[in-house]
């Protein structure tokens, strides 16, 4: 059994960052695969990053290469996504999720590559 809790959210300007981090409980975290998917009202959870459980892989969502960055602290149970440059397109209800399927872009960008959920944490880009 995994928990998963973010925090991070807020408001944000533009071009601004922000540090979105998911706090995991469990003995086996280091276990898990980890991602980010975000939603915006009446649109489905779209895949934004995964990271592997190891930490050396990761995918991205087209529309956050080079902008976000997904990373992982096994000795504290987190994963981070950093964002930077942001857009107003990137305001969302982010969410972080584990999963211990095959590390494969097919299966970290599913819904369906992850046992666990968290509550989710807002993120709002002002123009």
């Amino acid at each position: 059994q995994v928990q998963l809790v973010e925090s991070g959210g807020g408001l944000v300007q533009a071009g601004g960052s922000l540090r979105l981090s998911c706090a995991a409980s469990g003995r086996t975290f280091s276990s898990y695969n980890m991602g980010w998917f975000r939603q915006t009202p009446g649109k489905e959870r779209e895949f934004v990053a995964a990271v592997a459980w190891s930490g050396s892989y990761t995918y991205y969502a087209d529309s956050v290469k080079g902008r976000f960055t997904i990373s992982r602290d096994n000795a504290k149970n987190a994963v981070y996504l950093q964002m930077n440059s942001l857009k107003p397109e990137d305001t969302a209800v982010y969410y972080c999720a584990a999963g211990q399927r095959i590390f494969s872009r097919s299966s970290v960008e599913s819904f369906g590559g992850y046992d666990y959920w968290g509550q989710g944490t807002q993120v709002t880009v002002s123009s």
